[in-house]
């Protein structure tokens, strides 16, 4: 993992390839419940992140942003954003 000195050689760019270490600590620090995080396909957002509410008989409720749910997707904790080693991952869509 390389330290935020060595990103700035990335300019600009470097928010969007790496989380600061700042940014990486909190997203450890951050509670997340793999049991009811998930990704919804959303028709203008691709996915938006959801909360499985509610599962009944095969049926699952979520809380979303918006829009029509047709498939969920579970999520990766927090601390796997812009990681770049996708080996780690949990989950791979």
């Amino acid at each position: 993992m390389s330290t935020d000195a060595e990103m700035a050689i990335f300019g600009e760019a470097a928010p969007y390839l790496r989380k600061s270490e700042k940014e990486r600590i909190e997203a450890q620090n951050k509670p997340f419940d793999a049991k009811t995080s998930v990704f919804v396909v959303h028709a203008k957002e691709s996915y938006v992140k959801s909360t499985i509410t509610s599962r009944e008989s095969g049926k699952v409720t979520v809380k979303t942003e918006g829009g029509e749910v047709n498939q969920i997707f579970s999520m990766n904790p927090p601390k796997y954003d812009k990681i770049e080693d996708m080996a780690m991952m949990t989950h791979l869509h």
